[in-house]
């Protein structure tokens, strides 16, 4: 929930409020069967308003602008395995954005992954998600896009390796990995719990970095929400679906809602790429479906165990040695904000005992935050958060690993040694 996936072509990322709407502009082919109706200047305002609301909840920016560059721009570059893509212009520039593009052209492209001219989008696009994205949502969001400036800007073509660079390839992948379709409500369910699932599972595309991926870059289907490593951003993605991890079955709603819309809760804070999806995009959120989005997200089914990430274990005896060694590093620089008992003041400092991100298989995020520090998001209700500062210059591979071996494994917590050699690696990786 930042949106830049393992194979990130990201067009246009959405969380959106669901309202019939007027049709202001028509298309040209079936996939949209209305009548294009004549429209006031108020309801175009109102349209282009809602589509405002759904590209910022769904953090567009984010991807399609460049730091420091024109908005929706495109240009971000996001390194994969495969190559590197950019993400492309998304402004009504005729030439070289979508001001060609028709109501109908931008619906094809979210609802079945194909660009204007017919050809195959990369899965970087989430098109497997956004296909359940409703009609009206994408022609608000469409209406927004043609209201902003338009930036005569090319998009650049993307530098894959062959054979990734041959688009007909991925016919395969669709067979393998997409189903077309709008979300459809679940009868059984509240009208609430319905909204939270368009929300998380289309809009939102949360199982995007929630997810495993396999070697094709496919979502593992059997995994969905149970957790998996962002390798663009070197952060692992906690699974939703075990408490040993960022499993929600025993949070409030409240805490979960908490969480979502200002980045901290008395259960603790975001950092890394979630606090840069709560600061660009969930803030700005109705209370309505942030609400929506825990209510759905307190019931996603948990399961015993989480995933077993790749970790890089230490032998007991210099797990012992880290153990004591770690103890010390704590009490110099981290026991005045986490307090010697390791529970914190929260929201302000986040508790360490008994925090299901602390002794997660994967010990990543813990090594990043202790290597480069960060912040909670700055939002509305929390406009001045308190952030950690980083030890990466202060603290040696072995010292990082010996204080995050401690909180791994004191107060109760059931984590295991991390090795010197994970935090060299991590030290080493780009931090975005």
């Amino acid at each position: 929930m930042k949106r830049k996936s393992l194979f990130a072509l990201s067009a246009v990322v959405v969380v959106a409020a669901a309202a019939l709407v007027p049709v202001l502009w028509s298309g040209g082919d079936n996939l949209h069967n209305g009548t294009a109706m004549a429209a006031t200047p108020a309801d175009q305002a109102a349209l282009i308003k809602k589509g405002e609301y759904l590209a910022r909840a769904g953090d567009c920016i984010a991807c399609h602008t460049v730091r420091g560059g024109k908005q929706f721009a495109g240009g971000l570059p996001m390194l994969t395995p495969f190559g590197t893509m950019f993400t492309p212009n998304i402004t009504p520039d005729d030439q070289y954005g979508i001001g060609k593009w028709t109501q109908d052209d931008f619906y094809r492209a979210l609802h079945t992954g194909r660009s204007k001219d017919g050809s195959l989008l990369y899965p970087g696009f989430p098109f497997t998600s956004y296909t359940k994205v409703t009609r009206a949502d994408s022609d608000a969001i469409y209406a927004y896009l043609r209201s902003v400036t338009p930036v005569n800007v090319a998009s650049r073509p993307h530098e894959l390796k062959f054979p990734f660079n041959q688009r007909n390839m991925l016919i395969g992948w669709r067979t393998l990995f997409f189903r077309e379709g709008e979300y459809k409500a679940d009868p059984t369910k509240s009208v609430e719990w319905n909204r939270g699932a368009y929300l998380i599972e289309g809009l939102g595309h949360c199982g995007m970095c929630h997810t495993s991926i396999n070697a094709m870059g496919g979502p593992v289907s059997s995994a969905a929400f149970a957790g998996g490593l962002i390798p663009l951003q070197n952060w692992y993605a906690p699974s939703l679906t075990s408490n040993k991890e960022a499993g929600l079955g025993d949070w409030e709603t409240k805490d979960i809602a908490d969480l979502l819309k200002t980045g901290v809760s008395n259960r603790g804070a975001v950092f890394g790429p979630m606090a840069e999806v709560v600061h660009n995009s969930l803030q700005y959120m109705s209370d309505e479906d942030i609400n929506a989005m825990a209510t759905y997200l307190k019931t996603i089914p948990q399961k015993s165990e989480a995933p077993e990430p790749l970790q890089l274990e230490t032998s007991e005896k210099f797990g012992g040695e880290l153990l004591k060694q770690g103890q010390k590093i704590y009490a110099d620089n981290c026991a005045k904000c986490h307090a010697e008992n390791g529970l914190g003041m929260p929201p302000a400092f986040p508790p360490l005992a008994n925090n299901q991100s602390i002794q997660m298989p994967s010990a990543v995020n813990p090594i990043r935050m202790v290597l480069n520090g960060g912040y909670p998001p700055s939002t509305d209700a929390n406009p001045h958060p308190y952030g950690m500062p980083p030890f990466a210059q202060a603290l040696s591979n072995t010292e990082v690993a010996a204080v995050v071996t401690y909180i791994r494994m004191s107060w109760g917590n059931h984590g295991t040694a991390v090795s010197p050699q994970q935090v060299s690696d991590l030290r080493s990786a780009p931090l975005d």
